[in-house]
C-alpha cells in the first residue's frame, strides 16, 4: 500500500466501525450471540487495516503527513474535509482500534447488565469514530466534530450500563466536557478571525501563530480548558473517578485507554504549535499543575477502599507525568508524553480489564472484603495483576518508566527560554514528581498485599472462583505483550514520533 496515495485506506478504516455500528442497529435484538461475534468480526476487519497501514507507513518520512485526504466539506465557513497521520498520531491511531477490539472480544463473554448487546456495542463502534477521528483530522472544525461526538456514546454507556450512581457520574461526565468544549469552540474562531485565514487547517494555523502575546493567551485559555478537563487534570478531575468507578468494563477500559489522551494530544497537535507563545507563558502552570495532580493522586489512592476507584485516581496521578513532560516545553519532554500515553493506554486499560473481571468473580471491588489469598486461590489472575501493578507503578523494563523517567529528566532543563526564569521552579517540580513515583509504589504494593498475599478469608476460602478464563487471555494478552515489549524496546514508540516531533518543535521554535 502507497502512503502517497492510499487516502482510501484511511478513511475506510477511520468509518467502519460507524458502518458497523449501522449495521448492529438494524439487526434483531433476539440475536444475541450472532450480534457479539459481528461486532468481533468488524472491530477485527478494522483493526487488520489499521495493522495494514501501520505496516505500510513510510518511517523513514514519519514527521509528514501520509494517506492524506483534502476536500471541500462545508464551503460556507471554509471547513475541509482533511485526514492524515504521521508518526505523532499513528501509535494512537492503532491503540484506538487494538483496545475496542480486544473490547469487542471481552464483550462475548461479559456484557454489563441489562444485557442489550446491540446498544451496547454500536455505541462502542460510534464511539470508536469519535476518537480515532480526533487523532487523524487535521481541520479544526473536523476536530472539534469528533471531539464532541465521543460524548454521547459514553454517556449512554455509562448512563444505562453503570453502577448505581451511573445517572449522576454519567450527567457529571457530560456537563463537565461540554463546559471545556464551549471555550475551546471559542477560542478556535477567534484563532481563525484573527489569522484572517481562509483555511481551518492546523498545519497551516501552526505556520501563522496568529496574534501577539496578549492574544496568544487569552486563546491558550479557552483551549487550555477544554483539553485540561479531558485530560483530567487537577483540579478539573473531577468527574473522572466517578465516570471509572460506575462506568462498566469496557466503557472504563476504553476511557483510560484512548479517551482521557483526546485532551494531551490537541495540547500537542494544536495547543503547542498554534500558540505557542500562549504555551510558554502558561508552561509554568501546567508544570505547577501536573505535580499537584501527581500527588493528589497518589494520596487519594492510599486511601480508597473500592479497587476500580483507586484505578481511576492513579490516572489523575500518571496523566500528571505526561503534563509534566509537555510543561517541559522541550523535544525529551513531547517525545515523553506521547510514550507515556501510549503507556498509560495500555497499562490502565489492563488493569480496568482486571477489576471488571475481579468484580464479576467476588461480585465486589471492596478490597477489605475480598481479604487476601488470591495468589492461592485464584494464582493466574493474582500474577496477572502482580504484574500489571508493577507496570503502572514504572518498575524499569517495563512500559510504565519510560514516560515518567523522560518527563523528569525533560523537566530538569526545560526549552523555550523558561530554564532562565524557572530553572528552580522546575527542579522542585522533579523533586516532588519523583516523590510521586515513591507513593504510587506505596499504593500498588499496598494494595497486592492486602488482595493478593495470606490466606483466603473464610467467606471466599469455599467458593470456587474461576481462574483466567480462555476469553480473557485471547482479549488480554496483546496488552501484557505490549506491556513488556514497550518496557524492553520504547524505541517501537519513541522511533515512531521521533521525526513528527521535530517537526512540531519547529513551529515552536525550539
Amino acid at each position: 500500500m502507497d502512503p502517497n496515495t492510499a487516502s482510501w485506506a484511511l478513511v475506510v478504516a477511520l468509518f467502519m466501525p460507524l458502518a458497523g455500528a449501522a449495521v448492529l442497529s438494524v439487526m434483531p435484538s433476539a440475536m444475541d450471540q450472532v450480534i457479539r461475534r459481528t461486532a468481533v468480526v468488524i472491530t477485527g476487519i478494522a483493526f487488520a487495516l489499521v495493522a495494514w497501514l501501520t505496516a505500510s507507513f513510510d518511517y523513514t518520512r514519519s514527521g509528514e503527513l501520509q494517506f492524506t485526504s483534502d476536500a471541500m466539506w462545508i464551503p460556507a465557513i471554509n471547513a475541509r474535509f482533511e485526514l492524515g497521520i504521521d508518526g505523532i498520531s499513528l501509535p494512537l491511531f492503532f491503540l484506538t482500534y487494538l483496545l475496542t477490539f480486544l473490547c469487542a472480544i471481552y464483550t462475548t463473554k461479559h456484557l454489563p447488565e441489562p444485557g442489550k448487546p446491540k446498544a451496547f456495542l454500536a455505541l462502542m463502534m460510534l464511539l470508536q469514530t469519535g476518537m480515532a477521528g480526533t487523532f487523524v483530522a487535521f481541520d479544526l472544525v473536523l476536530f472539534f466534530v469528533f471531539w464532541e461526538l465521543v460524548l454521547v456514546p459514553m454517556f449512554f454507556m455509562i448512563g444505562m450500563w453503570g453502577g448505581p450512581r451511573r445517572d449522576y457520574a454519567s450527567v457529571k461526565f457530560f456537563l463537565y466536557t461540554l463546559f471545556g468544549s464551549i471555550f475551546m469552540l471559542v477560542a478556535f474562531l477567534a484563532i481563525y478571525f484573527q489569522a484572517g485565514a481562509t483555511t481551518w487547517s492546523i498545519q497551516e494555523l501552526s505556520a501563522m501563530a496568529p496574534g501577539g502575546l496578549t492574544f496568544q493567551t487569552w486563546a491558550f485559555l479557552g483551549i487550555f480548558l477544554g483539553f485540561a478537563i479531558k485530560v483530567p487534570m487537577w483540579p478539573f478531575h473531577t468527574w473522572l473517578p466517578d465516570a471509572h468507578t460506575e462506568a462498566p468494563t469496557v466503557g472504563s477500559v476504553l476511557l483510560a485507554g484512548v479517551l482521557l489522551k483526546m485532551g494531551t494530544y490537541g495540547f500537542i497537535r494544536i495547543a503547542l504549535p498554534i500558540l505557542p507563545d500562549g504555551a510558554v507563558r502558561f508552561a509554568p502552570l501546567i508544570g505547577v499543575l501536573a505535580v499537584i495532580g501527581i500527588i493528589y493522586g497518589s494520596l487519594c489512592c492510599l486511601a480508597q477502599t473500592d479497587v476500580k476507584r483507586l484505578i481511576a485516581f492513579s490516572s489523575v496521578g500518571h496523566m500528571g507525568f505526561v503534563m509534566l513532560g509537555i510543561a517541559a516545553m522541550n523535544e525529551a519532554g513531547i517525545q515523553a508524553a506521547l510514550f507515556g500515553n501510549i503507556a498509560h493506554g495500555v497499562i490502565t486499560g489492563m488493569l480496568f480489564f482486571l477489576a471488571g473481571s475481579l468484580h464479576e468473580r467476588y461480585h465486589t471491588r471492596e478490597i477489605a472484603v475480598i481479604g487476601g489469598g488470591m495468589l492461592k486461590k485464584i494464582p493466574r489472575y493474582g500474577v496477572l495483576l502482580t504484574f500489571v501493578a508493577v507496570a503502572s507503578l514504572g518498575l524499569p523494563g517495563l512500559a510504565g518508566f519510560w514516560g515518567e523517567f523522560t518527563a523528569m529528566w525533560a523537566a530538569i532543563s526545560p526549552g523555550m527560554g523558561l530554564a532562565d526564569s524557572y530553572s528552580g521552579l522546575y527542579l522542585a517540580l522533579v523533586i516532588f514528581a519523583a516523590i510521586g513515583t515513591v507513593l504510587t509504589a506505596g499504593y500498588f504494593l499496598w494494595l497486592l498485599q492486602r488482595v493478593n498475599l495470606g490466606n483466603p478469608s473464610e467467606r471466599w476460602a469455599a467458593e470456587p472462583l474461576d481462574d483466567v478464563m480462555r476469553i480473557e487471555w485471547v482479549s488480554w494478552t496483546p496488552l501484557l505483550v505490549l506491556i513488556l515489549a514497550l518496557g524492553i524496546f520504547p524505541v517501537l514508540v519513541f522511533g515512531v514520533q521521533d521525526a513528527a516531533v521535530t517537526n512540531l518543535m519547529s513551529y515552536l521554535g525550539g
